[in-house]
């Protein structure tokens, strides 16, 4: 059941999908309804199927197929925002030709901001094992950071953490829960840790705070969101519109849950971020 109204009754302002596996691509949706808060949003977390991160390429697909098919049968948004970094390197190009009517609009590494950041060139990719053996992570470390170190490290613990744990966790859990990455990461004498994940830019503040102020941490929330704004065309009028976030223009569903406990969590969660929460979404 939905604790509020879902959707905005405007149905002539933009209308963005968001899909991720769980919660981890709401901050996108929070960074695009604080540059244009007119934009009606709907962000679906595929949570009856979450890790994707630990699933093979095949099934990610099939998974991210069914999901954007629900989002586009029930909601026929202008675009869908794929906030998830393991679809994208692995599913983006199959979902493009699936649903061609569609706009998708993909998320992947920051790479190329790491790599202009980089003082020392020594690069930090925090993601799934899935990403961080992509043969498109590859690609882009190959195009934008040839010159760079790179070291990776897929952490599904640290995924599971931010999806079942985060939202009710301490300050001292949360530090324990990132000690282990940012250790690899020092081992590794990284200036510079890209959040190729989107659950873990929940834990951002967390991430800057145990790495240090001589580390920096960057994400893709600027870059997709902008990309966004360019395929709505809407770049221009958004400059005008007043820089606040509009409650009842955002709705965060989920697919499936594990028990009632995991069902309040998301519900809380929603709650905190001011979204409203529209609960299972089913086929019409």
């Amino acid at each position: 059941m939905a604790d509020l109204s879902p959707l905005s009754a405007d149905t002539s302002a933009p209308f963005v999908a968001f899909l991720d596996s769980g919660t981890g691509g709401i901050p996108y949706m929070l960074h695009l309804q604080k540059k244009c808060p007119d934009v009606r949003c709907v962000y679906l977390g595929d949570t009856a199927n979450f890790p994707y991160g630990e699933k093979s390429c095949e099934q990610i697909t099939d998974c991210a197929a069914a999901a954007s098919r629900l989002l586009i049968d029930r909601f026929n948004p202008d675009a869908i925002v794929v906030a998830c970094n393991t679809i994208s390197v692995t599913a983006l190009s199959a979902l493009r030709e699936l649903f061609p009517s569609v706009p998708f609009v993909g998320t992947v590494p920051a790479i190329k901001l790491a790599a202009a950041v980089s003082p020392k060139k020594r690069i930090g990719l925090l993601a799934t094992r899935q990403t961080v053996e992509n043969a498109y992570t590859d690609r882009l470390v190959a195009e934008f950071a040839s010159d760079c170190y790179i070291a990776r490290r897929g952490d599904p613990e640290l995924i599971d953490f931010v999806e079942k744990k985060l939202f009710t966790a301490t300050k001292e859990e949360r530090a324990a829960a990132v000690a282990p990455a940012i250790e690899f990461f020092r081992q590794h004498d990284v200036d510079t840790i890209i959040l190729g994940c989107t659950h873990f830019i929940h834990m951002a503040d967390d991430i800057q705070k145990a790495a240090g102020s001589f580390v920096r941490v960057v994400d893709s929330r600027d870059g997709v969101v902008n990309q966004t704004m360019r395929v709505l065309e809407y770049a221009k009028s958004a400059k005008a519109k007043k820089n606040t976030c509009s409650v009842e223009n955002m709705t965060f569903y989920i697919t499936g849950v594990r028990d009632a406990v995991a069902e309040n969590e998301y519900r809380t969660l929603a709650r905190n971020l001011n979204i409203p929460y529209g609960g299972k979404l089913i086929d019409a």
